[in-house]
């Protein structure tokens, strides 16, 4: 059963968590030496969930549920109303056992704060309308987390449901959703299920970045040999390209900096999704600051969006790359 303590569990170790493998660092964007247009012509709005966003990043979900956690949810959503940035709130569930919880309602007093909200698949139809009626978010991310379930001693063992559920919200919700995965990444079959079911919108979120298999196995759990499952992030946006036309994709997991938020948008990404590196600034430095460093990522994606001689998004999706080390034989190997 879910513990308020479950939830500063997971923001502790994804903090103390360090970066191993990332799949980022094996894919290179092909420089243009002669620009075809001005700085002032980069345009970085882009399309999703129904609707305009004026930047290809957001902050994505992380926590809620505890006092720590509400801190940090505040701190978050201070810096995404400064900056016009989509906030996710970490997963609704733990409101749901207790409505009185202060810590997902961040948009009291902020009126032009862009929320949205997150919850499992595991919950049924009932719950994820609650979620909606309590917080009136922009769409209502469902997160998908087998093997997190699997290993908490907590976790979920029926999953027969997911996909009656994912039915029922697709059907049944008067918003749009985002399926996501939280780390393991997501591959051509899931996408095109969960597209048949009535879904529209994927963040892949792969792995690279924080590993809740990791975070488990150090709540106590012994499977060690697991903390690296899943795919990379790019290599599931590599996987899920013959659809990047036919779907959104959204794209998280790893992403520390404009460069692979421009990297993720050349393989067709609508967006690109920040978590472990927006807990670690949060964590670190004043709001004011954290605000100051999303505002130079604005003014970068500019400058490297010129570098490649592209005007918009769209542009993008046809700038050359090269892949390196095991980025490229996995995509050499899976089709």
């Amino acid at each position: 059963m879910m513990s308020q303590n479950r939830k500063d569990d997971h923001i502790k170790y994804a903090l103390e968590q360090r970066p191993g493998y990332n799949s980022f660092d094996e894919m290179e964007l092909v420089h243009r030496s002669l620009p075809k247009y001005d700085l002032a012509e980069i345009d970085l709005s882009t399309h999703f969930a129904g609707r305009d966003w004026e930047f290809p990043f957001y902050i994505n979900a992380m926590t809620g549920g505890s006092q720590k956690g509400g801190q940090i949810n505040e701190k978050l959503a201070q810096v995404a109303e400064s900056c016009g940035l989509l906030f996710v709130t970490g997963s609704y569930s733990a409101a749901l056992k207790n409505p009185s919880d202060p810590s997902y309602r961040v948009a009291t007093g902020r009126p032009n704060l862009l929320l949205a909200t997150n919850i499992g698949l595991d919950k049924p139809f009932q719950a994820a309308q609650q979620a909606v009626a309590d917080l009136h978010p922009l769409f209502l991310q469902v997160h998908v987390n087998l093997m997190q379930e699997l290993l908490m001693p907590e976790g979920e063992r029926e999953f027969r449901s997911w996909r009656q559920h994912l039915t029922d919200y697709s059907q049944r919700l008067d918003l749009p959703l985002i399926l996501k995965e939280v780390g393991f990444g997501m591959d051509r079959s899931t996408v095109e299920e969960a597209r048949s079911l009535g879904i529209q919108t994927f963040d892949i979120s792969g792995r690279g970045g924080t590993s809740f298999a990791y975070i488990e196995n150090q709540r106590g759990g012994n499977r060690d040999y697991l903390n690296d499952w899943g795919q990379s992030t790019l290599q599931s946006l590599l996987v899920l390209q013959p659809l990047r036309d036919e779907v959104e994709l959204l794209a998280s997991g790893g992403v520390r900096h404009p460069l692979d938020m421009v990297k993720a948008l050349v393989l067709g990404a609508k967006a690109v999704g920040l978590s472990r590196t927006m807990l670690d600034l949060v964590e670190n430095h004043s709001a004011e600051e954290v605000i100051d460093i999303v505002e130079g990522w604005k003014s970068d994606l500019h400058l490297i969006m010129c570098a490649l001689s592209c005007r918009n998004l769209q542009e993008l999706k046809s700038v050359p790359y090269l892949l390196y080390g095991r980025l490229k034989e996995a995509h050499e190997q899976i089709k």
